[in-house]
């Protein structure tokens, strides 16, 4: 069990380096906790997307501005998935409104 969650976060925090590198720049250098306060908010959602098993997780891009609100992103298989997404997002602490732009589409 302890195996699963350790990986689950690893996952996670694989998945939100390259966003994390990639708005580094934008960050304000008086203000670098609320930085980090939202990236949290983004690896606790991908997170607890991992350990919901998605098969389309890979496809489902999460970010945090720093207001609390989430940007859901790409595309899942099913309608179903993504309301377990936006469901996932909106249940984290933290988060204080879910933006879903994912888009249903099966595999090609």
């Amino acid at each position: 069990m302890k195996f699963k969650i350790t990986a689950a976060c690893l996952l996670a925090a694989s998945l939100s380096a390259p966003m994390i590198a990639a708005h580094a720049d934008e960050v304000d250098a008086g203000h670098p906790v609320v930085f980090v306060a939202d990236s949290g908010i983004t690896t606790k959602i991908k997170a607890k997307l991992a350990a919901q098993h998605l098969t389309s997780l890979a496809h489902i891009k999460v970010d945090t501005d720093d207001k609390g609100v989430v940007w859901l992103g790409g595309y899942a298989k099913t309608q179903a998935q993504v309301d377990a997404a936006v469901a996932t997002a909106n249940d984290t602490a933290g988060v204080r409104a879910v933006k879903n732009n994912i888009v249903v589409k099966a595999d090609d």
